[in-house]
């Protein structure tokens, strides 16, 4: 009977898709219904072809094709997001890149989106998705809830990804930050991030261990607070129900106030809460010690999901927003950096005992790496939050510095540090195929970043100092062309360290599919052990 509904509703899809690709009002909307009316299309004749076959009961073991799935989608969207990347530093650099025959879908400016979304959302959403999915199976000793949901999960995901990124370059976009896709997109996201919350939370209501492990705390307060940003940040009403353009329904200074709660809290609970249940879980597993301290991990998790939500106005220094808005935001970012080196203490002195393995483990390396990453950008960023210093470094590259240490440096090794444990257990192999290709890729990535982040403080703090020069007139010394002239070194050495980055990566797309193919393989395992 449930097939008979999907295949009516997939039917419908179909052909409304197939009618909105006719009445499109612009390009991109209709390719995008053009896709959609493929993707339902193509679901309705899988379904149609499963519908008499018989279905295998679902035992219960855990689910994990899932989460192989979401490991390769992992690494296959950070390998293209870190190529645009590397593309758009060069353009930087190299003007003459923007080429002219691309009829403006390859420029700057339409890259630049794609290549954040496709870091932060593809890269970073799919590790996400990945990794709870699995730690949420492990520390409850259950199945995914919902059957088939979490398919539904990861499948709806990669289609938000498709439509947000051939929206960029065909030029539909809000012009938000982070949130940037079209208003039928947004709507799409929110469908499949309920049923992501859904499959998380009746995961944890049917566990069999009674205490919910500290990482599924910090997953699941990422999953509630990027929902409810996502909704307020993204209200607009469509101008046609044919057409991408929409219009917001905050203006002003009041859009740019939510546009930059949301935008700030998309660092604090997507690229910060979700990672730290990540680091939570794979850094004692890798290290095979306990959490250092299981009490300061409950104190790190409150104070920052109370003090996060208020930083955002501090990017709104010297604008049309209140002073007391912008100063509620410096002093709660100034707040943060205590809870957040509570955190960073945490993960460090988990190695208490082991710190041995430093040497002989380029993995347990790399995450301890990437903690010290989240310690020094988690010092930076209130310390930049100050009205004196966000003076000199807001509008610069200084802040490109400070987001791509905590991105890079952060987000992506303790990313890394996950795929490089979970691939070995996910195809039952004994170890991985290469450690000495771990550990190219751990150097590469580190001398990559410093690169990337030296390069910009340099190159921002000296063009913040060169706006503000004036002669004894009190004229302007230096144009901004003046600044674009100077920074251009800089700029080939950022190019540089992104460009060793993505080798890493590549390196280590190479390091996991040998895993998969020629590491050698283990017995399997119980279908469902006790909880970790």
């Amino acid at each position: 009977m449930w097939n008979y509904f999907k295949l009516v509703v997939l039917g419908l899809i179909t052909v409304f898709a197939a009618i909105a690709a006719n009445y499109a009002r612009d390009l991109a909307y209709q390719v995008h219904a053009i896709i959609v009316m493929l993707t339902a299309g193509g679901v309705f004749l899988w379904t149609v072809r499963q519908t008499d076959e018989p279905r295998k009961p679902a035992g219960a073991e855990y689910l994990d094709g899932v989460i192989r799935a979401g490991v390769t989608a992992t690494v296959f969207w950070g390998i293209a997001g870190f190529l645009v990347g590397v593309f758009i530093a060069s353009q930087l650099a190299f003007p003459s890149l923007n080429y002219e025959w691309l009829q403006g879908y390859g420029n700057f400016g339409r890259l630049r989106p794609l290549h954040t979304s496709a870091v932060i959302f593809a890269f970073g959403g799919n590790a996400l998705i990945a990794t709870s999915f699995y730690v949420v199976q492990r520390t409850s000793a259950v199945r995914l809830w919902g059957g088939n949901l979490a398919w539904f999960v990861f499948w709806g995901y990669q289609l938000f990804i498709v439509l947000a990124a051939t929206g960029y370059l065909l030029g539909a976009t809000q012009s938000k930050e982070y949130a940037e896709p079209e208003w039928y997109v947004d709507w799409w996201l929110t469908i499949v991030w309920v049923a992501y919350l859904a499959v998380f939370l009746g995961t944890i209501y049917k566990r069999k261990e009674p205490h919910i492990y500290v990482a599924n705390w910090f997953y699941l307060s990422f999953i509630v607070t990027i929902a409810m940003l996502h909704v307020i940040n993204n209200i607009s009403l469509p101008v046609s129900l044919f057409g991408s353009k929409s219009v917001q329904v905050f203006s002003g200074v009041q859009d740019a106030m939510v546009q930059w709660w949301y935008g700030h809290n998309a660092v604090g609970f997507f690229l910060t809460a979700g990672f730290l249940g990540m680091m939570y879980y794979f850094v004692p597993k890798q290290a095979e010690r306990p959490v250092y301290s299981y009490k300061l991990s409950i104190v790190h998790f409150w104070a920052l999901i109370f003090l996060y939500i208020w930083a955002g106005p501090h990017h709104l220094h010297y604008t049309a927003l209140p002073d007391w808005a912008t100063t509620l935001g410096m002093v709660f970012s100034v707040i943060l950096w205590m809870p957040s080196w509570g955190g960073m203490i945490n993960g460090l002195m988990t190695l208490s005992g082991a710190w041995d393995k430093l040497r002989t483990d380029p993995v347990i390396r790399m995450m301890v790496i990437s903690i010290g990453f989240y310690g020094m950008s988690t010092f930076e960023g209130p310390m930049m939050s100050i009205r004196a210093v966000n003076s000199l470094s807001h509008y610069t590259d200084w802040t490109i510095g400070h987001v791509h240490s905590g991105a890079l440096g952060w987000n992506g090794m303790i990313t890394f540090g996950a795929l490089y444990f979970l691939t070995p257990k996910l195809w039952s192999k004994e170890r991985l195929y290469s450690l000495r290709l771990v550990n190219w890729h751990f150097w590469l990535a580190t001398i990559g970043i410093i690169l990337y982040a030296a390069s910009m403080w340099v190159t921002g703090i000296m063009e913040g100092l060169m706006w503000r020069e004036v002669d004894a007139n009190g004229f302007l010394v230096n144009s901004f062309a003046d600044t674009v002239a100077a920074k251009f070194p800089m700029y080939v050495v950022r190019a540089t360290g992104g460009a060793l980055y993505l080798t890493g990566a590549l390196i280590m797309a190479y390091n996991l599919w040998m895993t998969v193919r020629r590491a050698p393989a283990i017995a399997e395992g119980p279908a469902v052990a006790p909880a970790e």
